[in-house]
């Protein structure tokens, strides 16, 4: 029998605790768990007031991968869902607002996606995001340098910027925004991929091309659109090992030398 635990005065079932969900390690789904009820405090303030798209793994990373973007079937009652308007016709989703809700959609076992507005205004952007791949041979050491032109360039219009890993090969920079669309913020996120490319021709890429990724960074400026999410800060990732999209401070990306 599946255990039932109380978080802030909601009942919840947390099923198959034992599971390996990374095998390479053999950290389990009881682990996960730990780990977002450690983490919350610092995770709920990215994913408050954001609808969240569920990219799913419940056998693992070595199982079947989906996302799921409408409410899940069982979803309780308590849990905070809103309209949201798609191209296709509105949908609701799930906004996760507390601890509770958190450990309801971590025993989903799923990765934390959002998009870069809030609820409250689906039509302005409230964040720019940058995601920084590197084609091999180009590792996370090369998305650095490109991360260090893009915090100046940012910095030159005004812009601070933070740097997260991805939680895979490569980095992501964010930034507060005001009073723009998505649209506008796409179309300055793009400029600046534009112009990080004629600065660093040999290093950086702004098309979606793969075919001439590697040894490249692509600076992928196209999850500023209203319809694309990002990987949220401190969510865990459906790789091999259990790693995590981690804030890092300036001096570490400056410092980075080795990709490990």
């Amino acid at each position: 029998m599946a255990p039932i635990t109380e978080v802030e005065g909601r009942r919840l079932t947390l099923s198959n605790l034992d599971k390996v969900l990374y095998p390479a390690t053999g950290f389990t789904k009881a682990e996960v768990l730990h780990y977002y009820a450690t983490i919350a405090e610092v995770l709920l303030p990215h994913l408050r007031d954001r609808p969240l798209s569920f990219l799913r793994y419940p056998d693992g990373p070595d199982g079947q991968v989906f996302f799921v973007k409408n409410v899940p079937p069982g979803t309780p009652a308590w849990v905070t869902t809103a309209e949201v308007p798609r191209s296709e016709g509105p949908a609701r989703m799930v906004l996760v607002q507390d601890l509770a809700s958190l450990m309801w959609a971590a025993n989903l076992v799923t990765e934390f996606h959002t998009p870069q507005w809030l609820i409250e205004d689906p039509g302005e952007a409230d964040r720019l995001v940058f995601d920084l791949d590197p084609g091999p041979p180009a590792t996370v050491v090369d998305c650095c340098g490109v991360a260090l032109w893009l915090r100046d360039r940012l910095a030159a219009d005004g812009i601070e910027a933070y740097a997260k890993t991805s939680g895979s090969k490569g980095l992501h920079l964010l930034a507060a925004v005001r009073g723009s669309s998505s649209e506008r913020t796409s179309e300055y996120a793009k400029s600046l991929a534009v112009e990080a490319e004629k600065a660093m021709p040999r290093l950086v890429l702004h098309r979606m091309t793969r075919s001439l990724r590697p040894g490249k960074v692509f600076v992928d400026w196209s999850q500023n659109a209203a319809r694309k999410t990002t990987a949220t800060p401190y969510t865990l990732r459906a790789r091999e090992a259990p790693t995590v999209s981690a804030p890092v401070s300036w001096e570490e990306v400056a410092e980075c030398r080795e990709a490990g």
